[in-house]
């Protein structure tokens, strides 16, 4: 599509209500005002977490600050310039804690939220439009749509080859399950919390990388959100491996006797995951989960030593965040040591 008629579509958009917003948007974008052209995005306000992580990945130096706190840790794997960024906190999530007069007097050329797509996000994102003036576009965050969310994002920032190239690797990465794994898909239960009692019930955005890496979730519940599950659902449900990227649950796990009462704890199929600077599996539930995928999928189905991932989260710090930490430095992270 030619620049003039992409924001042509983009400006039409904008002119629909937002109820009818996912009826009508194109692919993954649900815009509301007037973008800039691409060449004029200089500014960019990310709504929430995984948009931070999206902006940053495509046009580091328009990303005006992060949404949520990042540890010194997790800066410290971050290029200079965004350890430097401020937070700014959030339009999107569990309440908002940017007043609009705060992000009217940052100036953004737009805001960009990334994830769920619902009438909730969508009336918000009205709402900031029309009362700030400020263009807000809305990405689809699907884990599935990680390669769309990269090419067209990419195009609205003015980045259209970064995306393309960051996309590649989303489309690799994303692949089909095959037939063998479908066969015998393993049931994986993933632990959240201190406790690893929390979990994503099947549906829900923090789960969706057990079925990208070709896994069952072995959670079961309505609402497909988070929820809380007793010890003896456990071992009820008898998953083929654990994972988690809580540290802390990981080692409780390891020598706690009830949770080796489970087969996959027992027998050295509790897998921990890096979260630093950002989550492999969620925190946030963004575009930082493609390696999580594929880090999943070798735990999963081949059994890759810890030691094959030093260079693999190299080369995709250096492809993401434009910064490749030391060996040294991604040893000392758990999940990688």
């Amino acid at each position: 599509m030619k620049r003039r008629e992409y924001l042509a579509a983009l400006a039409g958009l904008a002119a629909a209500p937002w109820a009818d917003a996912l009826a009508t948007a194109p692919a993954t974008l649900h815009v509301f005002g007037a973008p800039p052209a691409p060449e004029r995005v200089r500014r960019v306000f990310a709504a929430g977490a995984p948009a931070a992580v999206l902006i940053h990945a495509l046009a580091p130096t328009a990303l005006l600050g992060w949404p949520w706190p990042l540890s010194a840790e997790a800066r410290g794997l971050l290029a200079p310039a965004a350890r430097g960024l401020p937070m700014l906190g959030r339009l999107a999530g569990r309440g908002s804690t940017l007043p609009l007069e705060k992000l009217v007097a940052l100036k953004p050329d737009l805001i960009v939220d990334a994830g769920t797509v619902d009438a909730a996000y969508l009336s918000t994102a009205e709402r900031v439009w029309r009362q700030t003036g400020i263009p807000y576009v809305l990405v689809d965050g699907r884990l599935a749509d990680s390669a769309r969310q990269l090419r067209e994002t990419g195009r609205l920032l003015g980045v259209a080859a970064r995306g393309e190239q960051l996309a590649r690797y989303a489309d690799t990465t994303l692949l089909a399950c095959g037939p063998d794994a479908a066969a015998r898909p393993p049931r994986v239960y993933l632990a959240r919390a201190a406790d690893g009692l929390e979990t994503p019930l099947p549906g829900s955005v923090n789960g969706e990388c057990l079925e990208a890496a070709c896994a069952v979730n072995v959670a079961r519940g309505p609402g497909g959100g988070l929820a809380r599950v007793s010890r003896e659902q456990l071992l009820a449900w008898s998953p083929d491996a654990i994972v988690t990227q809580y540290p802390e649950f990981h080692a409780l796990a390891r020598q706690d006797a009830v949770w080796r009462r489970l087969p996959a704890a027992r027998d050295g199929r509790l897998f921990l995951a890096p979260s630093l600077p950002f989550g492999w599996l969620d925190g946030p539930p963004g575009i930082n989960r493609l390696i999580g995928v594929r880090w999943l999928a070798s735990r999963l189905h081949d059994g890759a030593a810890s030691s094959d991932w030093i260079e693999r989260a190299r080369d995709f710090h250096a492809l993401f965040y434009g910064h490749a930490p030391t060996r040294e430095e991604l040893t000392r992270l758990p999940g990688l040591a």
